[in-house]
């Protein structure tokens, strides 16, 4: 095998956290935060139940009867608010989840399929849920801490603080129910979802290693032919991502370097190499073991191109004829031309990571520039025609990122904009049309 050319990075590149990839796969997961939340809040009201019976055992060990029989009438006034809450809790919860999920259908529908994963992750959602579970599993548990003796000598607790903090979950219930619907209808706005989308495919590019200085740099780190290769043995599926700080660890402890054969988003099937080794055996099978992560799909967490291939999507689906909807693909492009812009001088192809003592361990391939930008504007492009609005904000974000990028990355955007320039000229029906459609607009047609 022809040898492996990768760029230098800096030994003092941010290294990934231990647990980042559970925390990205919890993320994924809506269960997570409402089983947490019931388990917490189990243990909080336990906590209440133990104070509340101190509470009464200090108030019978001072004689304190009269305290006590108050406490009795409150606990009886209590315990009808405690059971409506218990009671409207669930049916609260059922109609605003189902309303959401109607809302979760549409706007999938109208963007595209992947934005549902926006609300899967979407913290404020996950939180609300939460808490209006833990809040009827404690109306439940409070229920059940209501004495039925009514003499002060005789009862062995009086739920008060219990009472109270039902009382403050219903109110952080209402809190986060405002909070969950400002946040629903701004997930439903394709402005603040090709925001969203963006953000998350910054994290990604900030999440790769940088080489000193922030430019590649002429040195380069010479991989001989691989001495060994793992094959997938798990499930078919995309790969999701991969737990490089376990990876750089087993492959530091055996002394050899890792490389990463597919792509972060690509399909892999069993038996179909996933790693070569070089410089070594392969490492144990057990030492490999949740160091790969298969999915049904691909996740923003180390996939470079996933923001931009959901923002194509986007542009691809507003410029069909069933919503014809350019200026929505005009956003579409404005991000675009913003992630392509903030990675134009940033070094791609390879990722190194490095262990402690600087030396090269993973080599993790990440897409290219010309990819990148294919990506970006090549399936948008061959709509483009017919909508001047796309092909003159089209053509202004290729001049800016001609403006921004080195020389020796122009020549994808100088091709998408020769190929964009001929596809009108081939369509436009006459001269002052084909001149409008490709005069330069950041706003399309302002």
């Amino acid at each position: 095998m022809s040898d492996w050319m990768v760029t230098r990075s800096s030994a003092a590149a941010r290294r990934p956290r231990a647990l980042s990839t559970l925390r990205e796969h919890l993320r994924d997961t809506f269960w997570f935060a409402p089983t947490a939340a019931m388990v917490g809040v189990f243990v909080v009201w336990a906590g209440a139940q133990a104070l509340d019976t101190a509470i009464v055992d200090a108030l019978q060990d001072d004689r304190d009867y009269d305290t006590l029989d108050e406490l009795l009438r409150f606990a009886q006034d209590a315990k009808v608010v405690v059971s409506a809450v218990g009671s409207a809790m669930m049916t609260f919860i059922g109609v605003v989840f189902s309303i959401s999920l109607v809302a979760v259908q549409m706007a999938s529908g109208q963007f595209t399929p992947r934005v549902v994963r926006l609300f899967v992750r979407s913290r404020i959602t996950k939180a609300t849920f939460a808490v209006f579970l833990a809040t009827f599993v404690l109306t439940l548990l409070v229920l059940t801490s209501f004495d039925t003796a009514d003499d002060p000598r005789a009862v062995t607790t009086v739920p008060l603080v219990q009472s109270v903090l039902t009382l403050c979950m219903v109110a952080l219930s209402l809190l986060l129910f405002v909070l969950y619907v400002n946040t629903t209808l701004r997930l439903m706005r394709i402005s603040h979802v090709i925001a969203r989308i963006a953000t998350e495919s910054f994290r990604v590019a900030a999440s790769l290693p940088v080489p000193t200085g922030g430019q590649p740099g002429p040195d380069a780190v010479r991989l001989d032919s691989a001495t060994a290769w793992v094959p997938h043995e798990g499930r078919a599926g995309v790969l999701r991502d991969v737990h490089i700080t376990r990876l750089v660890r087993v492959a530091r402890k055996h002394g050899v370097v890792l490389r990463l054969i597919p792509r972060i988003g690509d399909f892999v099937v069993p038996g179909t190499p996933v790693l070569a080794v070089h410089g070594g055996p392969a490492p144990s099978r057990r030492a490999l073991r949740y160091t790969i992560s298969v999915g049904v799909e691909r996740t923003y967490h180390q996939d470079l191109g996933f923001g931009l291939r959901q923002l194509s999507d986007i542009a691809l689906r507003a410029l069909s004829p069933a919503i014809n909807d350019p200026t929505t693909a005009v956003q579409a492009l404005d991000r675009i031309v913003q992630l392509l812009a903030a990675l134009g001088r940033r070094p791609l192809d390879a990722a190194l990571h490095r262990d402690r003592g600087g030396a090269v361990r993973l080599v993790q391939p990440v897409p290219g520039w010309t990819e990148l930008v294919d990506l970006g504007f090549s399936e948008v492009r061959g709509c483009a025609v017919g909508n001047p609005q796309v092909s003159r904000r089209m053509l202004a974000g290729l001049d800016d990122l001609l403006l921004l990028v080195p020389p020796e990355r122009r020549e994808p955007l100088l091709r998408h904009r020769e190929l964009l320039r001929q596809a009108v000229d081939r369509s436009g029906p006459a001269p002052s049309d084909r001149a409008f459609a490709l005069r330069p607009d950041r706003q399309g047609i302002g």
